[in-house]
């Protein structure tokens, strides 16, 4: 659903993310509603509204992370509990993000970039 150019503009790049979640959460979720099915690239976008060009490279992306698994043209979720324990720490990233905001380091207060470096 394309927005105005003026929301394009000024809203947080947070707030443009359809639906309030990366495109790694996006697919992962889809994928692991049905882990006893394998989908194309293409049913993918189709399920999830992701451009069409994203889904590839986030599918590549959670391949490496060993949290889906493919053969051929037909991608599905992998078989292990790290792919829940995963979506578990993007709903409770979104979760505070939703609730107090995106995080911003100006906010953090003088002295923080210098406790990380010690």
């Amino acid at each position: 659903m394309p927005i105005d150019i003026e929301r394009f503009e000024t809203d947080p790049e947070e707030a443009l993310n359809a639906r309030g979640r990366t495109n790694a959460a996006a697919v992962l979720s889809f994928l692991a509603a049905s882990p006893d099915r394998a989908y194309t690239p293409k049913e993918i976008h189709e399920a999830t509204g992701l451009p069409r060009g994203s889904v590839g490279v986030v599918l590549s992306r959670l391949e490496d992370r060993g949290l889906v698994r493919h053969r051929g043209e037909y991608w599905a979720v992998a078989a292990d509990e790290a792919v829940e324990k995963t979506l578990s720490s993007m709903r409770a990233a979104q979760a505070a993000t939703d609730r107090f905001g995106p995080e911003d380091p100006e906010e953090w207060g003088p002295g923080v970039e210098d406790d990380e470096e010690t």
